[in-house]
């Protein structure tokens, strides 16, 4: 691991140095290659370990969920076992390979092919065929569904493409995995789910999501004083870090920041219960273990506002002081991305805690269409062929790392070499 920590008075911290990263101009063409995307496609999507999110989504034996990978023309199904195990399966008929579940969530024990009511068991195994005698030796045991490899990490659910993954999910985080180990995800069993299908390529999105350089710029009316003060005006982070494939950043919080006078429905909102963060909609009041985990804010600098993570190659887990959200970035082709994002927060305990939220969830609205409506702009621009590379300043470190690992993979060989 390496790890920075910014002097907003001094000379800029050289965060790209440190994680050993050139400081040149990098290429555009990542963004915009129907080529490109076929890379990675087979030496990314198809090989590393993606997160599908929290075990929370599966609350009791027989919950399951439909997780499209567009990227991987793949639908998924993932359920939870009677044992509490989780399991992934192609969500493919093993008959005629006709969609086995439509619906998006719900549960079963069992579920029945629309096609010709071939029935299958939750764990995977083929329980039913209509007129089974009229075919030529079928063997039941061999014609369940086809299983997706799965792990859990922390409560997140993993699942590898490859039939036989050639490194496990424990390689695959790396020091990260062992650093992260212990983070109380406090409301996981509830969150609002923002989701947007985006004419932009994936790491467009991923991008926007990335970096506080633009916030002055971008959100000067909403979170432009929140992440940015006379002391750091163009809102550099104050750590940056990576772990292989992996990277996180801390940004910076204004202290002195406070709603503005005219923004009366955020004074009253936040008047009553004290968050220490404008993102979040969850009080203090239990946040300790989580805010002293030695992984959060890992400088434990009075001025953390939150801290960015990226999991290699489409999650991101955000933690500040009132909780965490997520942002999937799942690619559907060269130049459009399906984004997901859900922001946790707990239930409301009386009606200040419910205004608090309320106007949470409106003004994350506002936040998020500044920054994904940018997106499409970016990818028109970088479509135009008017410019091969751009250059990225250090507080973009996190855009540089990923394109140095996406390349990686694309070049290596093997999911272990990649690693390497």
């Amino acid at each position: 691991m390496n790890e920075m920590v910014a002097d907003f008075r001094g000379p800029t911290t050289n965060f790209t140095a440190l994680m050993d990263l050139p400081t040149g101009p990098v290429p555009t063409e990542p963004y915009r290659s129907p080529a490109y995307f076929e890379l990675e496609r087979e030496r990314i999507f198809k090989r590393a370990w993606l997160c599908l999110g929290r075990e929370e989504r599966l609350e009791k034996p027989g919950s399951y969920f439909v997780q499209p990978i567009e990227v991987a023309k793949a639908s998924v199904l993932v359920c939870r076992q009677k044992d509490g195990s989780i399991k992934a399966f192609h969500n493919v008929c093993a008959h005629r390979s006709n969609t086995l579940v439509l619906d998006t969530e719900g549960t079963a024990t069992r579920f029945v092919c629309r096609y010709h009511n071939w029935t299958y068991r939750n764990d995977g195994a083929l329980a039913g065929v209509p007129d089974e005698r009229n075919f030529f030796g079928l063997d039941k045991k061999t014609c369940g569904l086809k299983s997706i490899a799965t792990e859990t990490w922390e409560g997140w659910i993993f699942i590898n493409l490859q039939r036989e993954p050639e490194v496990s999910l424990a390689e695959f985080l790396g020091d990260f995995g062992e650093q992260y180990r212990g983070i109380p995800y406090q409301n996981a069993n509830k969150s609002i789910l923002y989701v947007s299908h985006l004419n932009a390529n994936w790491k467009v999105i991923a991008d926007a999501f990335a970096e506080t350089y633009h916030i002055p710029a971008i959100h000067p009316e909403t979170i432009g004083s929140t992440f940015a003060s006379k002391e750091n005006p163009y809102a550099r982070p104050i750590s940056a870090q990576g772990w292989g494939p992996h990277r996180s950043v801390s940004t910076y919080g204004n202290p002195e920041y406070a709603p503005p006078e005219r923004a009366r429905v955020e004074r009253l909102a936040y008047s009553s219960i004290a968050t220490g963060n404008v993102l979040s909609a969850a009080g203090l009041d239990d946040m300790d273990v989580f805010l002293k985990h030695p992984a959060i804010n890992p400088t434990k600098s009075q001025h953390w506002a939150v801290d960015v993570t990226w999991l290699f190659p489409h999650f991101q887990l955000d933690v500040s002081p009132g909780g965490f959200w997520t942002h999937h970035f799942w690619p559907v082709t060269y130049n459009s991305t399906r984004w997901e994002a859900r922001f946790h927060m707990p239930d409301a305990q009386d009606v200040w805690q419910r205004l608090q939220q309320e106007h949470y969830i409106a003004r994350l609205g506002e936040i998020l269409l500044e920054d994904v409506g940018n997106t499409e702009r970016t990818q028109q621009g970088l479509e135009s062929g008017a410019h091969d590379t751009m250059p990225l300043q250090d507080g973009e470190v996190m855009i540089r790392h990923n394109l140095h690992h996406v390349q990686k993979w694309i070049d290596a060989e093997t999911a272990r070499d990649a690693l390497a």
